[in-house]
């Protein structure tokens, strides 16, 4: 009789949770959702937050559906850069708050100013945008410099989450390093630096690697799990994505969901002035690796554009969306760059788009199938440009782009990404992050040997499709349109 092996993989993103149940049985893992809840963040005031007590209430429904279930290990994955701070007793100072709120506005600029660009990605290695944790926690000092003052510990999402699970008050390194607060070469806080911007040092605590076991689950809201030995993975979502699939060598990678994060597998961080420049990030990874790679902004436009024609009563799904975007009237009407900021958090992001157009002479998207048309085939020509200038800073040559997450379910962006770029796409698993934050669970309780192992594991239990690229002037033309408004 063979012996099933079941992790459970607490995975959680910007619009919803899901606790799934990973099972091995034999040569083979399956997936189970156990529970999917959503995520929506909070207004109080002027501000926006997340709902930690949702988000634990969810989590906890999925491991009450468990009970009973020979669980070998849990992990934790979220996004990145969020944060709470707790006090000794590790309660919560307030709701964390949302990396779109605008209370960061203009900070990263005074900051940069203050101690200079150089040093900061010198040290970091991390990617300078505006929602960093670094420039979140000038703009609380500058807001709420009592509750800072009167904290403990600064825990980012994924840690407030392991803290509630087990009691223990550590920081994750691969989410650690989206804050733009740990020194690259060391692996350790950037003490100087936080110390230089009047942070206080003694809020950041101890840094864990991926793999580590954190303690036993202990929550009484959960009896039936009590004692499951819990993991720390790669807590950063793209961290775990990551680790679920080979993403090194000629083989970029693309994880594709309400961002996009389009890099490479490194050895060690690339820290030069191209990089900086290029605004390329060096995040923490699994095994000793680290992930060098670009964001992008990704799915997020199309969904800020559902919720206002949700507001207008017009209910569209995502296929109907994409079957809408196939009508070829509307190719190559509009070209955007997902990354302007004003597509970062607007109250009405089709009306943007439309100003984004007339101001550079372009009509407006006609309907909803024009403008899913015109968000997906420019973030495939802006994956073309982030792919030349990736080879440029790796040193690499990419000849397939390895797409997963949930847009590498939408196969007519696939195919966009495959013509635009000029290279084999393959998709899938769709539900990479918490394949990876399995794997690594696996990895560190001797299920499987290697990354190597675990990652031929998920190929072997999801094999991806493959899309072909189809060469065509029309990309070409419209690509150099793109450039041009970036110059």
């Amino acid at each position: 009789m063979r012996r099933v092996t079941r992790h459970v993989a607490i995975d959680v993103g910007a619009e919803s949770g899901r606790v799934m149940l990973g099972s091995l049985d034999g040569r083979v893992l399956r997936l189970r959702e156990v529970n999917r809840f959503a995520n929506e963040p909070v207004r109080v005031g002027h501000s926006l937050h997340w709902d930690m007590d949702g988000i634990h209430d969810g989590i906890e429904a999925g491991l009450n559906g468990l009970a009973g279930e020979q669980v070998a290990s849990v992990g934790v994955d979220t996004w990145g850069c969020d944060y709470g701070l707790v006090d000794e007793r590790g309660e919560l100072l307030g709701r964390p708050h949302h990396y779109r709120d605008h209370r960061t506005d203009g900070v990263m600029a005074r900051v940069l100013e203050r101690v200079g660009r150089d040093r900061v990605y010198g040290t970091t290695g991390i990617q300078c945008l505006p929602f960093n944790t670094l420039y979140q926690l000038v703009a609380a000092r500058e807001s709420n410099s009592e509750m800072m003052a009167t904290a403990h510990r600064l825990l980012t999402i994924p840690d407030l989450i392991n803290h509630r699970l087990t009691g223990r008050m550590v920081c994750e390194f691969t989410n650690a390093t989206t804050t733009q607060c740990v020194d690259a070469r060391t692996g350790a806080w950037a003490t100087d630096l936080l110390a230089d911007l009047d942070l206080p040092v003694r809020l950041f605590g101890e840094i864990v690697r991926p793999g580590t076991l954190l303690g036993p689950l202990s929550l009484k809201t959960v009896p039936g799990l009590d004692g499951a030995p819990v993991v720390a993975p790669a807590c950063h979502d793209t961290g775990s994505a990551f680790a679920a699939v080979e993403a090194g060598g000629d083989r970029a990678f693309l994880s594709c969901g309400t961002w996009s994060l389009l890099g490479t597998e490194m050895p060690a961080p690339v820290i030069t002035a191209r990089s900086r420049d290029l605004n390329f990030t060096n995040e923490g990874g699994v095994s000793g690796t680290f992930r060098l790679l670009k964001n992008i902004g990704g799915l997020w436009m199309l969904q800020a554009c559902r919720r206002v024609w949700a507001e207008r009563e017009e209910r569209w799904s995502y296929e109907d969306l994409v079957d809408a975007a196939r009508d070829d009237r509307h190719a190559f009407r509009v070209v955007l760059d997902p990354d302007d900021p004003r597509f970062l958090n607007p109250r009405d992001m089709t009306a943007e788009i439309d100003v984004y157009c007339a101001e550079r002479n372009q009509p407006f998207p006609e309907g909803a199938g024009g403008y899913t048309r015109a968000i997906l085939e420019s973030l495939a020509l802006k994956y073309r440009l982030v792919l030349d200038t990736l080879e440029e800073v790796s040193g690499r040559t990419f000849r397939t782009v390895r797409m997963v997450g949930g847009g590498s379910r939408n196969a007519l962006l696939a195919q966009f990404t495959a013509n635009a770029t000029g290279r084999t796409v393959l998709t899938g698993p769709t539900e990479a992050t918490a394949l990876g934050n399995i794997a690594v669970q696996m990895i560190a309780t001797g299920v499987v040997g290697s990354l190597a192992d675990a990652r031929a594991l998920v190929d072997r239990s999801f094999p991806p499709d493959r899309y072909e690229p189809r060469s065509s002037t029309a990309w070409d033309a419209a690509l150099d349109r793109l450039r041009g408004y970036l110059a």
